[in-house]
């Protein structure tokens, strides 16, 4: 019903994050203005604020292709209260559940996919450039 609400605000504060690591990697000559990483990625890994893009982006796309899957499903609509369970009580706290299970579920899923794939990422990236030494 709601479960996309959860995604987007942890893609919200993820954008906030960001940019605060963004602000610390500008001043410490990791990244550029633009995030654009100038350090060497063989050897330090991507940079955070790359990490952090990729998790914003997960999260946000993630976000709105559910909240189309619910407006198609007519759990959304354009007119208040926007969402078709805050129309009565006994609704909204079926809601309120399947956004506190289904929705921080979905969320902790995505985040802990992308712990994964920085890992790996940084993983490839750092053997590659070993491989290339030895060549």
């Amino acid at each position: 019903m709601a479960c996309f609400i959860v995604g987007g605000a942890e893609a919200v504060a993820v954008t906030g994050i960001r940019s605060a690591v963004k602000k610390h990697e500008i001043e410490a000559g990791i990244v550029d203005e633009q995030g654009n990483q100038l350090t060497s990625v063989a050897e330090n890994g991507y940079s955070m604020t790359t990490k952090l893009g990729w998790l914003q982006t997960m999260l946000a796309g993630g976000a709105a292709l559910l909240c189309v899957e619910h407006i198609w499903h007519g759990e959304v609509t354009f007119a208040f209260p926007f969402l078709t369970a805050m129309s009565n009580a006994t609704d909204t706290a079926v809601m309120l559940h399947e956004m506190a299970t289904v929705g921080v579920g979905m969320a902790a899923l995505v985040t802990c996919a992308w712990f994964a794939s920085c890992v790996i990422a940084d993983a490839v990236a750092k053997t590659s450039a070993r491989a290339a030494l030895e060549a």
